[in-house]
C-alpha cells in the first residue's frame, strides 16, 4: 500500500537536519527535518497529478506539509487567474520567513505575468499582517528589481512602516538587492528616504556585506549610517 504524504514526510525526517532547521526558524516548533530537495521532488510529482484535490485536502500540521503546498503551487500548470487564487489561499498559512521566501522563489510564472502579479501584490504590501507584507516584499525583490520597476519598488518599500522584525529585514534585504542591481537610483533613494533607523541601517549593512558591491561604494555606504 502506498504511503500517505504525511507518512512519507515522517519516513524522510532527518533528526540532525531537524535540529539545524529548527534553530534557523526560532518562532515555530513543528519542523520534522525533511530536506528541501526531497520536498521539491515530491511537489513536482504532485503537480503532475491531481494537484487540485491535493491542495484542497492538504494538512498543515507540520512545517514541511505547508512548505510542500507552496512548492506545488509554484510547479502547477494552469491559467494565471487560477494560480493566483491558490496563492491567495496559501498566503494566510505563512507564519515564518522560510516558507515565505521559498514560496516566493518558486512562483516563476510571475516572469511571464508581471503586470497581473504586480497588481495582485499591492494589497499585501498595505496589510497589517507581518507575513503578508513580507510575502509582498520578497516577491518584489525576486521579480521586480529592474529598470522598468525600480522607481515603483523603491516608492513601495519606502511606504512600509510595519514594526515586525521580518518585515524590516525583508525591506533591508530588498534594498540591498536594489543597490546591487541598480546602484544609481538606489543611492539617490538612500540619501533621501523615510525609512526607520533600524531598517535603514540594516539595509546599509547588507549592502556592505555583499560581494557584488565594490569597495568604493561600501566605504561611502558605511559613512551614511545613522546614529
Amino acid at each position: 500500500m502506498e504511503l500517505t504524504i504525511k507518512e512519507k514526510l515522517f519516513d524522510w525526517a532527518d533528526r540532525e537536519y531537524q535540529k539545524f532547521s529548527a534553530a534557523l526558524i526560532p518562532n515555530i516548533n513543528n519542523v520534522l527535518g525533511v530536506r528541501l530537495p526531497m520536498l521539491r521532488k515530491l511537489a513536482k510529482q504532485i503537480a503532475r497529478g491531481d494537484w487540485r484535490t491535493y491542495l484542497e485536502q492538504a494538512e498543515s500540521e507540520y512545517f514541511e506539509e505547508t512548505m510542500l503546498q507552496g512548492m506545488v503551487i509554484g510547479y502547477v500548470k494552469t491559467d494565471i487567474e487560477e494560480i493566483l487564487r491558490y496563492v491567495a489561499d496559501f498566503v494566510p498559512k505563512i507564519d515564518n520567513w522560510s516558507i515565505c521566501d521559498s514560496f516566493c522563489t518558486g512562483l516563476k510564472f510571475t516572469n511571464t505575468n508581471r503586470k497581473q502579479v504586480w497588481d495582485f501584490l499591492q494589497p499585501y504590501l498595505l496589510s497589517d499582517n507581518e507575513y503578508d507584507i513580507r510575502f509582498g516584499v520578497v516577491m518584489l525583490l525576486d521579480f521586480y528589481i529592474d529598470e522598468e520597476y525600480i522607481g515603483r519598488v523603491l516608492q513601495l518599500l519606502d511606504g512600509i512602516k510595519h514594526k515586525g522584525y521580518y518585515v524590516k529585514m525583508a525591506v533591508a534585504w530588498a534594498l540591498s538587492i536594489c543597490c546591487v542591481k541598480l546602484p544609481e537610483p538606489t543611492m539617490i533613494y538612500l540619501k533621501n528616504n523615510s525609512l526607520d533607523n533600524i531598517t535603514y541601517n540594516k539595509a546599509l549593512q547588507k549592502i556592505t556585506e555583499s560581494i557584488r558591491v565594490n569597495q568604493e561604494t561600501k566605504n561611502m555606504i558605511r559613512g551614511m549610517k545613522r546614529k
